[in-house]
């Protein structure tokens, strides 16, 4: 019997499940899937258009009345769907694979192979390219000239068939090109712009933002030592301006920020720029005894890491620590940071250079 748990991604998929999103998932499940709705009770209109309308075929009126009534139940069960459960198995690439094979159903039922025929059945391949991811995109893409090929092969002349197929191919080719290529940069974009969102750029610490929401997960989680939150400012910072000038201040806080990812064990503490001169450490699994001694620890590391000037002399830095611990100090985030700010600015009245714990 197989005990080994199945292996998971950073984001909580297991690993054959986030290949599968990462090959052929939409980049935005929810946007994809109202596209996708919207095409389809469009295509069901024009089917019902043609059954009422045309002159077709009694086979191609079954066929359309069936495609009408297909298009609009996926769309109906879509709709009352969470996009993100399909999509995090790959299924909403099916939704334009499913859509060709009608289209090239109806076509082969009716003998069509007219323009307007092709060019309806560029409509699967238009959206995967939109709302896939490459390889998604680029398999209906293949799917729709293979189909649509087949079909003028078998329903016209070489000498005309060919041309039209390749025509079409290479059509299906270029507009996958181009919307692939305009998807994966606007996600470049937006990673860099949720990078910007996170990252502090002077110190490259978290943001608060981040800080936030791990301490929210962390004072809710149930840590089995509990949660401490350590707030940090840098002992007059406003003198070290005046004196050395702002770039200095600047390579202070980078400074500090070094010493204190040095000083944390990466893996249970964030480290982050609250604003101005206070940066914050949130420590995980960590009882009060504990904090306290980290909290002064990050004191003393400060104290023997002096900030290097470009004149070869070295900038003295020391720094007042406020420390509290969830659930001893506080229940919630909001008052763990009421406690840890009260701390600090008690370690600032006893004469700065210390750290001081809540309580």
């Amino acid at each position: 019997m197989n005990t080994h748990p199945t292996a998971t991604a950073p984001d909580g998929l297991p690993r054959p499940a986030r290949r599968r999103q990462r090959w052929f998932g939409a980049r935005d499940p929810r946007s994809a899937a109202r596209l996708a709705i919207w095409v389809m009770v469009s295509a069901a209109g024009v089917q019902v258009a043609f059954a009422l309308f045309g002159t077709q075929s009694l086979i191609a009126d079954v066929g359309s009345w069936l495609a009408a009534a297909l298009l609009l139940v996926v769309s109906g069960l879509l709709a009352r769907t969470d996009p993100r459960s399909p999509d995090e198995h790959g299924l909403l690439a099916l939704l334009p694979l499913g859509g060709a094979v009608v289209l090239f159903g109806l076509n082969w039922l009716t003998s069509d192979t007219s323009a307007a025929a092709q060019v309806f059945a560029v409509l699967p391949t238009l959206w995967a390219a939109s709302q896939l991811r490459p390889v998604g995109a680029w398999c209906t893409a293949a799917f729709s000239a293979c189909s649509n090929t087949a079909l003028v092969l078998h329903l016209e002349a070489w000498e005309r068939a060919i041309p039209d197929a390749a025509f079409v191919a290479a059509t299906l080719a270029m507009a996958t090109a181009l919307l692939t290529a305009a998807g994966n940069r606007h996600e470049r974009l937006v990673h860099r712009l949720r990078e910007q969102a996170t990252v502090d750029p002077l110190t490259g610490l978290v943001t608060r933002h981040v800080l936030d929401a791990a301490l929210a997960g962390a004072v809710g989680g149930g840590q089995r030592h509990g949660t401490a939150l350590v707030l940090v400012d840098v002992d007059l910072f406003k003198t070290i301006n005046d004196r050395h000038g702002h770039p200095v201040g600047d390579d202070a806080l980078r400074h500090l920020g070094e010493v204190l990812r040095q000083a944390v064990r990466g893996t249970d503490a964030v480290v982050s720029r609250m604003g101005g001169d206070e940066l914050a450490v949130l420590l995980t699994g960590c009882p009060p005894d504990v904090a306290e001694r980290r909290a002064q620890e990050m004191v003393a590391a400060v104290r023997a890491h002096p900030l290097p000037l470009a004149g070869g002399d070295c900038l003295p830095l020391t720094v007042s620590v406020g420390v509290a611990q969830s659930p001893t100090h506080a229940g919630d985030v909001r008052t763990l940071y009421t406690a840890a700010d009260a701390a600090l600015y008690r370690a600032k009245e006893a004469g700065r250079d210390r750290a001081v714990s809540a309580g």
